[in-house]
């Protein structure tokens, strides 16, 4: 069976993304194309003071790494660890199935096909190279694995419209999502976009945040409203942001600022609904109840205007039906 690479840095980012989504271990597996025990295991290996820090377990991988490639050296000073080991490359066996009868077999001493691999490389060692089948020092590198993408043809925020960036033009909008408390085992989210200039702000309940549901929520938002450009974040629910009729950029990693509209609009919201709650419990009408709390109340930066009504002066809002009155 064909081994899997270790995991990558970027992978590392893309769980503690997920972990703060609120996804489990079987659905970062899934995302990731990783067995569950892999990103348990990952997750249980990595942990400082009880968090993960994606950082912080790349130092600790790196340090792993190198302590067993610097295993070799301990085949030079054990003679009877050398000894067993070149037995063995005279029987024919391969480092990996010396390393493996090693410990079949719970000997005293051991090394891995790494470090056997390593020390066949030295000066000391490579003169035992001419037992192995192809007399090769080096272990045969397997196909790199093409990376996976989580966000395929990401755009940077950097690449964004002038009028985005500097608030010039109406029309430019910033999502995000708030996710139910871990406590409550809720998938339930709310899928929420905020208007750059006029501080408009929309969400939708949606029962879990996989890439088509959020997506379709986003659509659904934006399909009566002005829209020229979306800024998002990182996160595997924005994965399709393709599907969208409008074009989306995306923040650095771990720079939430750079969307600092959405982020405030957040803040209001949680008034209505606190960390930690089940989201699923929010009713259709005290959904609207509160977006329509947010986008009436004079905002010192709109002049005291509301939100609501410089989206209706400058047409953010396009189809409004007489139901609306």
């Amino acid at each position: 069976m064909q081994h899997k690479p270790k995991i990558s840095k970027t992978e590392r980012l893309e769980i503690k993304i997920l972990r703060e989504r609120g996804y489990g271990i079987r659905e970062i597996a899934r995302v990731l194309d990783r067995s569950p025990s892999s990103i348990s295991g990952e997750l249980q290996r990595n942990q400082v003071k009880g968090a993960y820090d994606p950082q912080k377990a790349e130092h600790k991988a790196h340090n792993r790494l190198r302590y067993r490639r610097l295993q070799w050296r301990k085949i030079d000073h054990d003679e009877v660890l050398q000894a067993y080991i070149i037995q063995g490359l005279k029987r024919r066996w391969n480092p990996d199935e010396i390393a493996g009868r090693m410990r079949r077999d719970k000997t005293p001493f051991y090394a891995s096909k790494t470090a056997i691999y390593a020390w066949l490389r030295t000066a000391r060692g490579e003169r035992y190279c001419r037992y192995l089948r192809t007399q090769r020092r080096y272990m045969k590198k397997r196909r790199p694995k093409t990376e996976r993408v989580m966000i395929p043809n990401r755009v940077s925020i950097h690449q964004r419209p002038r009028g985005a960036t500097n608030r010039t033009r109406y029309g430019h909008w910033e999502g995000d999502t708030m996710v139910s408390g871990k406590r409550t085992k809720s998938t339930a989210a709310f899928s929420v976009i905020s208007e750059r200039k006029t501080k408009y702000l929309d969400a939708r309940l949606i029962p879990n945040l996989k890439p088509s549901t959020h997506a379709g929520a986003v659509e659904d938002m934006l399909q009566d409203k002005k829209a020229l450009s979306l800024t998002q974040d990182n996160g595997i629910e924005n994965r399709d942001h393709e599907t969208l009729r409008v074009r989306s950029y995306f923040t650095d990693p771990y720079s939430s600022w750079q969307k600092g509209g959405v982020e405030n609009a957040l803040i209001l919201f949680r008034r209505d609904f606190p960390k930690g709650m089940d989201l699923s419990l929010v009713s259709p009408e005290e959904l609207v109840h509160a977006l329509m709390l947010i986008n009436t109340k004079p905002r010192r930066c709109l002049g005291f205007a509301s939100a609501q009504e410089m989206a209706e002066e400058h047409g953010i809002l396009k189809r409004r039906t007489n139901s609306d009155d």
